[in-house]
């Protein structure tokens, strides 16, 4: 996830499926739709498009995908305002901030229990 000019403050800009067998997962989607990948490690790996292209999202090795959905990001040029924005407007934050290969991150619950994360570069 690294940022360009086309990352807009607090608009969607990245999303994550969860899988438990990650290989598994990346070849599927490699196969049904021509998707490419960058592994960030042996529990991660960057979604890219049929024939490369920017980074959209990303698949996360999660043993207990209880979420049964993607996990949507969006950009933020300030994170720590963004953590205070949350808070004050009645969110919770449950993970975060924390570092990892593109920046800075954090995951929060709307008041409906939607876990959404943000991330900003370092």
């Amino acid at each position: 996830m690294t940022g360009t000019p086309s990352h807009r403050h607090h608009a969607i800009d990245y999303v994550e499926l969860a899988a438990p067998d990650l290989e598994r997962t990346t070849r599927f989607y490699a196969e049904a739709f021509g998707w490419e990948f960058t592994a960030y490690g042996p529990d991660y790996a960057g979604i890219r498009g049929p024939a490369g292209g920017a980074e959209v999202g990303g698949i996360r090795r999660e043993g207990d995908v209880r979420r049964g959905g993607p996990l949507v990001l969006l950009y933020s040029a300030d994170l720590d305002a963004s953590v205070e924005a949350v808070t004050r407007a009645g969110g919770s934050v449950v993970d975060g901030p924390y570092p990892f290969p593109g920046g800075r991150r954090f995951h929060f619950t709307d008041p409906g229990g939607n876990e959404l994360g943000v991330w900003a570069e370092s």
